[in-house]
Formats: structure tokens, sequence, C-alpha cells
């Protein structure tokens, strides 16, 4: 009994990177894990049927993004991380803004919730205020982190 609660209990947990697949029509069921890292993804499916049932695949799947996770030298956490930027000054969440003349600066803190501010290069020069929002993003980064 005490068994098969703690299956339960590990079925319903929320897994990052890991997607449940149930596709009757196909009989296509199993677990979906999907690692994102610098810009590359690896993915493998992890069968209900090939694996003994849908607990040991989803403890396969598991195992199998942990140990991708530590060869490619990313750090394991539930937390959502960025990877990869988009911006043109190479840093994640740190933004140029030429039309108004800063520096943006964008995080997510530990409750989820989007967080924003801005460094005025009139007031700081360019190379000061990208340097200052950088330790900005870097120290707000941190906090969500270490929480």
């Amino acid at each position: 009994m005490a068994k098969e609660k703690k299956e339960q209990k590990i079925l319903l947990e929320k897994h990052k990177d890991i997607a449940r697949i149930d596709q009757e029509i196909k009989r296509t069921h199993g677990w979906y894990v999907r690692v994102r890292y610098y810009g590359k993804t690896y993915s493998k499916f992890f069968s209900d049927g090939k694996c003994g049932g849908r607990y040991s695949s989803l403890l396969a799947a598991v195992a199998w993004r942990d140990q991708t996770e530590k060869k490619l030298g990313k750090v394991r956490t539930d937390k959502h991380v960025v990877t990869v930027s988009n911006t043109t000054t190479g840093v994640v969440g740190v933004r140029l803004n030429d039309k108004l003349g800063r520096y943006e600066v964008s995080w997510v803190n530990k409750e989820g919730k989007q967080g924003k501010t801005s460094v005025s290069i009139r007031k700081h020069g360019k190379e000061a205020a990208f340097k200052r929002a950088c330790e900005i993003r870097h120290q707000k980064e941190a906090q969500r982190l270490n929480s």
C-alpha cells in the first residue's frame, strides 16, 4: 500500500522538461523528455510498454534527463533558467534601447513574476550603464536561484 502511494505521488508531481504523452489512436503511451542547452535540444521518448509500465518509464525518463544534463554540464534545477539570448548585447535579460538611451534589464523573481528596470546611458555612459545592467541582472538571477 505504501509503495503504491509513493508511486502515485511521483506520477502526480511535475517533472521539469518531461511531458506525458497518451495518444490512444496511435497506441502511444509514455514520457517525452526534452533537455535544451545553449540552443541545442536533446530528446528521448520512454514508452510504458518497453519500460514496464507508467511508473518505470517515468523513472527512466527522469534518470535520462538528469544524466544528460550532467553530461552537458547543465545545472540540475527545477527552476526555469534561460540559457539563450536573442538580444544583441549577448547577455540574457539585458537589451539596449537606443531610442530611449538606456539598457533595459528584465528577470523573473522566485515567485515567477516578471521584474524590470533600466539604466540610463546619458547618466552613466554607455560602457558603465551596460556593466551596471549586467550586474543587476546577475544579482536578480542569483536571488531567484538561491532561494
